[in-house]
C-alpha cells in the first residue's frame, strides 16, 4: 500500500480503517483526514503526561471512562502503549455491546494490554475488576453530567492527570430554565439566561465552575 504522509510511522493501518479513518482500501478522504489530524492533536495534548507518569511509574494505568466505541483508547495504545513493555489502559463502557466489539478489537489487533469492563460509574469506583489507583483518566465527549460521572471516578482512584472533553453541558442550563420566568424581575441577574443561547453559554459557564470546586 503507498505510504500516506500524514500517518506516523508503526500506526497500525488496520486499526484505522476499524475506526473508520481510513476507507477498507487505505485511503484517506477529506472527512477521514480532518478525523486524523483531531485524533493526532489530542494525542500530542496527553502525551506529555504519560511521559510524566512513566518517569516514575513503569507500570502506567489509563482509564477511558465513559469510553464508547473506545477510539481514544485504541489510538493511545497504538501510538504510545504498544511499543513499551507495561502499562495498560482500561475501557469503562455502560453499554456491553460496545464493550464486547471493543475487546474483540483489542484481541485481534493484539493489543493484549488493553481491557473492557461494562460497568456502571459507582460500580466502577470500587470494582475489582480495576486497580485501586489509576494515573490517568480520559473522557472523550462525556455528555452532560458523563464529565462528573469521570471526575468523581478519578477522585476516587487518585488520578495525577484527568483529561476530558465536556459536551452538551445541559443540566445547569435546564435548572435555569426550569425556574426562568419566575426569576425575571426579582433579580437583574436573570438577564444573564434570558435568551436560549445564553441560557447554554451561561450554564456551560458554571459547569466548568462547579466542577473546578470539586
Amino acid at each position: 500500500m503507498t505510504l500516506i504522509p500524514e500517518i506516523k510511522p508503526n500506526q497500525s493501518i488496520e486499526l484505522l480503517k476499524e475506526l473508520h479513518i481510513l476507507t477498507r482500501d487505505g485511503k484517506l478522504n477529506q472527512d477521514s483526514r480532518r478525523k486524523l489530524k483531531q485524533v493526532y492533536h489530542l494525542f500530542h495534548f496527553i502525551e506529555p503526561l504519560l511521559n510524566e507518569v512513566l518517569s516514575s511509574n513503569p507500570n502506567l494505568t489509563l482509564a477511558d471512562h465513559g469510553a464508547g466505541k473506545s477510539y481514544l483508547g485504541f489510538i493511545l495504545y497504538d501510538l504510545f502503549f504498544k511499543a513499551r513493555e507495561a502499562g495498560h489502559i482500561y475501557g469503562i463502557e455502560t453499554r456491553a455491546e460496545l464493550v464486547k466489539k471493543s475487546q474483540a478489537l483489542a484481541e485481534k489487533l493484539g493489543f493484549a494490554r488493553m481491557s473492557f469492563v461494562n460497568l456502571s460509574v459507582e460500580a466502577s469506583i470500587h470494582s475489582p475488576l480495576l486497580p485501586q489507583h489509576i494515573d490517568v483518566v480520559t473522557a472523550l465527549h462525556a455528555c452532560d453530567t458523563a464529565t462528573d460521572d469521570a471526575i468523581k471516578f478519578a477522585l476516587h482512584k487518585q488520578a495525577k492527570f484527568i483529561v476530558l472533553v465536556p459536551c452538551c453541558q445541559a443540566e445547569v442550563a435546564a435548572q435555569l430554565n426550569k425556574n426562568k420566568n419566575q426569576s425575571f424581575g426579582k433579580t437583574p441577574l436573570s438577564e444573564i439566561w434570558r435568551h436560549p443561547i445564553h441560557t447554554r453559554e451561561f450554564g456551560s459557564q458554571l459547569t466548568n465552575v462547579l466542577r473546578c470546586l470539586q
